[in-house]
């Protein structure tokens, strides 16, 4: 499996604030399922960012149109090299 970083750009009206609480539980799906690793919205921006896990690019753009916020949206998906961070690492050990 692969990791892929998604920027959305997207622009609010009504329609989209009423469609976040189904937009919320699909993406929660995705989180628990591992696919979705971190999620990140920037409300001053209208910005989101999304890195996943998956076979393929195809495989990425499939799981982003199945969100109803989709119509919304315009994406750029890039395959990542390397992932490193904190969440990624083993906890340090502590001796008492």
């Amino acid at each position: 499996m692969k990791k892929y970083q998604v920027t959305i750009h997207f622009e609010m009206d009504d329609d989209f604030t009423s469609l976040v609480p189904s937009h919320r539980v699909y993406i929660n799906t995705l989180i628990e399922k591992g696919i979705i690793d971190q999620y990140v919205v920037s409300m001053e921006s209208q910005r989101v960012w999304i890195t996943f896990t998956a076979e393929d690019k195809e495989d990425v753009e499939d799981y982003l149109q199945q969100s109803p916020l989709y119509r919304y949206w315009s994406c750029e998906i890039d395959e990542l090299f390397v992932v490193d961070g904190q969440h990624y690492r083993l906890p340090a050990v502590r001796l008492n």
